[in-house]
């Protein structure tokens, strides 16, 4: 029988996820991803779970009634891309599949904790309170981020935000995010630049209010993410969009910094300018506002920036040599 669903679960977050679950003795998982990557199915190596869908024969299997044992949704699948620009592709894929899967969810009783997204936010004008009360006010830079605030304003109008849990991820890096191509955290490719050329190419700040590399973001070690999701499953009553975030800011410098560290190797950095059709999508700050977050009982304590770009690096990324050398903040 089976208990869980993970939609991408052979992603970046997810297969997290679903090796979470396992390291608690869960196995009864459903993994539902769409497997066009051969290093999306190197995530799935050593997992534990019941069974691997397709995510398009997905809502046919729902309607089928395939999936009638499920008693917990998570829903982190969806195009990640900040640079796609298909709105129709993202209307669906984005923000109507999470319409579809929730109502069922919700119909069945079932708990559904799905994926938000700190893009959200935009740049930044109205802080980062995840507050109900400042959802609409929020507008973001690209279409990926506008998708994602498309389905929150959508559960709030439907009153799903008074039953499910959202999680507004911040900038989230560690293992198993290699398949990710240029939405590969910048600690993924700034190791693989660095262990190439030996240095670190940072974007150069184009606003006076911001020295170069001191452009600043919440960086959130994918385990710890994990760790806030599920404990959304582990309370069932506690319902509403959450931060998941450090609560820190830390700037570009400090990451390369961490990452040359790790590595055992003095920092070369140097910056460059910016690409123009990417100026105005930019965010130069993100910081999560974590007081809903405790408020509703998650004490969860993040590791820090040095701390998680050290594991990543001896745990993961010094054993994977096909990592390309682009790097971009």
């Amino acid at each position: 029988m089976i208990k869980y669903m993970v939609t991408g679960g052979a992603g970046f977050i997810g297969s997290n996820l679903v090796a979470a679950l396992n390291a608690r003795g869960e196995t009864d998982v459903l993994v539902v991803d769409h497997l066009n990557h051969p290093l999306k199915r190197r995530n799935l190596e050593g997992l534990r779970y019941a069974r691997y869908l397709d995510k398009h024969d997905l809502r046919a299997a729902l309607r089928a009634g395939d999936c009638a044992s499920v008693e917990t949704i998570f829903h982190l699948g969806a195009c990640s891309s900040t640079t796609e620009r298909d709105l129709a592709y993202l209307a669906d894929n984005n923000t109507a599949f999470t319409r579809d899967l929730c109502a069922w969810a919700l119909a069945g009783n079932r708990r559904f904790i799905y994926a938000s997204s700190a893009a959200t936010y935009g740049g930044g004008e109205q802080g980062y309170s995840d507050a109900p009360e400042r959802i609409p006010l929020l507008r973001p830079l690209n279409p990926y981020g506008q998708s994602k605030q498309d389905f929150d304003l959508l559960a709030m109008r439907e009153g799903w935000l008074d039953r499910i849990a959202g999680l507004k991820y911040f900038n989230v890096f560690g293992p198993h995010e290699h398949h990710k191509g240029e939405m590969r955290s910048v600690v993924h490719k700034a190791h693989g630049q660095i262990r190439r050329t030996g240095r670190l190419q940072l974007f150069r700040s184009h606003r006076p209010d911001y020295r170069d590399g001191e452009q600043t973001r919440d960086f959130v070690y994918v385990r710890d993410a994990v760790a806030v999701t599920l404990f959304f499953h582990d309370h069932p009553g506690i319902a509403g969009l959450f931060n998941c975030g450090t609560g820190r800011a830390r700037t570009w410098l400090d990451l390369g910094r961490a990452v040359f560290a790790a590595m055992g190797l003095e920092p070369r950095i140097e910056f460059i300018d910016m690409p123009p059709d990417l100026r105005e999508h930019y965010q130069y700050h993100t910081e999560a506002d974590l007081a809903r977050l405790r408020a509703c009982g998650c004490n969860h304590a993040f590791t820090s920036l040095e701390a998680g770009v050290r594991d990543y690096v001896a745990s993961d990324l010094a054993g994977h040599p096909e990592e390309q050398d682009t790097c971009a903040s």
